[in-house]
């Protein structure tokens, strides 16, 4: 379920990304690693004490609460939360056995491989974080298309970000997914969280053209002008937050972990019901303002444990798996896609998943509401837009198409040996989110022949990409828009076939 808490916009999950400093460092922590010393810990069979690392991400402060410790003492468990910032360092220790739990982002995990699996999910993030262009130094910059032109130009070019948390993992979506956005492009400033990037950006001298940040500097930016190109709000599954346990406790301390997520899972159930405590223990944990504390909470949705359980059972976490890998072998960060479903054991949530279907059962007659938010039922539909709207909302960017959309000559059939490419786009689109992003189609056709019929073929060929797309049951808003021979390509001649080309836009609507 998307985690709705009091009534309050969804909370957010993570595949996990986009933090907080000051305010927000509480959303995500940096890329340093701790260096205090500590004791060798590990899950203790006379005291029942479990370990687990983390950082500061407001999204973990459950695990941080007194109350929660004290819940899990009654099934005889104390939890020892401690930071530690570096994510290997992370998967070192649990593979060591000074730690028995983790909780970290998917990516982060897939890139460390510690020695244990995913036994849970915990949020993921839907608006914390997002790419920002500094449309006040440059100001033609309103899209991800219009990097090219400020490259084109020979500008020096700079991106912002904090490394080795979820914003380098968005940044690495942007180029792997975009046509228009290649980090090659710039010279990389990375940071230890986004308070310093949101500096950077702001710096008068700086060539910064883009940056990525989370709460509340997102909308610190979006307020100085500076152009929100996009969120975790429009992607938001690729940022997940996962809970890990050690292969060790998995096979020695099975009762004690199913007792672990049974009663974080039950604290998430009364969260939903009355949000004030877990938005005074966010403020608190935080040490953040009431406005802050408002941003966290809106942009993260939290998991109940019949959405993670349905997640685990029914594909959805082995192909979110199999989404983020891809990425960062693309990117260089790994070697090959692994078998997701070695990643995750879900066992150990069938006492949770329990806990919470009783509960529906109890409160399905007088709150009916509450009950579809217990089972992740969201009940969100897109408005239908008209074709005009679309193409009058703020561009995106253009998707990097993986071949080539080709139709029979002087026809609108779309050829064989595109339909693959085609179904392929139609699953990359499907992961952005419905309610904030729309599609635009755009035909081109060579100068060949009249331009009444060029126009016509090129609508027809766009509307024909449309139709497939939809065939493939793309849910969101789509137009199509010919433009003919009206924008060739510079420096190539007008008859080239090279002209014949479909350009598939994502738009940002009701913002």
């Amino acid at each position: 379920m998307s985690g709705r808490i009091g009534g309050a916009p969804p909370i957010v999950y993570v595949l996990g990304i986009f933090a907080v400093s000051v305010g927000f460092w509480s959303l995500k922590g940096t890329f340093v690693s701790s260096s205090a010393q500590r004791p060798v810990a590990g899950a203790d069979d006379s005291t029942g004490e479990l370990v687990i690392l983390g950082d500061t991400f407001s999204g973990y402060s459950t695990f941080r609460a007194p109350e929660f410790n004290a819940e899990l003492e009654q099934s005889d468990i104390s939890l020892r939360f401690e930071n530690e910032f570096d994510q290997a360092t992370r998967a070192a220790r649990l593979e060591d056995g000074t730690a028995d739990l983790i909780v970290t982002t998917l990516d982060q995990y897939l890139k460390h491989e510690p020695d244990g699996k995913i036994v849970g999910l915990i949020d993921r993030t839907v608006g914390a974080d997002a790419v920002v262009l500094n449309t006040p130094k440059y100001p033609n910059l309103k899209s991800l298309n219009d990097l090219s032109q400020l490259v084109a130009d020979g500008n020096p070019l700079s991106l912002a970000y904090a490394a080795d948390t979820p914003s380098e993992f968005l940044a690495q979506v942007l180029d792997i997914r975009f046509d228009g956005f290649n980090l090659s492009d710039f010279n990389h400033i990375k940071v230890a969280e986004a308070s310093e990037a949101w500096k950077e950006l702001q710096t008068s001298k700086a060539d910064i053209a883009v940056a990525v940040l989370w709460e509340p500097f997102v909308s610190q930016a979006r307020e100085g002008g500076h152009t929100v190109v996009l969120s975790s709000q429009d992607a938001p599954t690729a940022i997940l937050d996962v809970i890990v346990a050690s292969d060790q406790l998995i096979w020695e301390e099975q009762q004690k972990l199913t007792e672990f997520l049974s009663t974080y899972y039950r604290r998430m159930d009364q969260a939903i019901q009355d949000d004030s405590p877990l938005k005074t223990l966010i403020q608190t944990d935080g040490d953040l303002s009431e406005a802050q504390t408002d941003l966290v909470i809106d942009g993260i949705d939290f998991f109940t444990s019949i959405e993670a359980g349905r997640w685990m059972e029914d594909g959805t976490l082995a192909k979110r798996i199999d989404a983020t890998a891809a990425i960062l072998v693309l990117s260089g960060q790994m070697t090959d896609v692994p078998i997701a479903e070695e990643l995750y054991n879900n066992q150990f949530m069938a006492e949770a998943v329990a806990n919470t279907e009783s509960l529906i059962a109890m409160v399905e007659a007088d709150n009916p509401e509450l009950a579809g938010f217990l089972r992740g039922d969201t009940g969100k539909t897109s408005a239908e837009l008209t074709p005009e709207a679309i193409q009058a909302s703020q561009p995106i960017g253009d998707l990097d198409f993986k071949g080539e959309i080709k139709f029979e000559v002087g026809s609108v059939a779309i050829a064989q040996e595109s339909q693959q490419a085609l179904t392929e786009l139609a699953n990359e689109i499907k992961e952005f989110n419905t309610e904030t992003v729309a599609i635009q189609i755009i035909g081109h056709t060579s100068q060949t022949g009249g331009a009444a019929e060029n126009q016509r073929l090129s609508q027809a060929r766009a509307e024909a990409v449309v139709a497939y797309l939809k065939s493939k049951a793309v849910k969101h808003n789509i137009s199509a828009e010919g433009k003919g021979f009206s924008e060739l390509l510079p420096a190539i001649p007008p008859a080239d076939p090279r002209h014949q080309r479909t350009e598939i836009r994502l738009v940002r609507i009701n913002q």
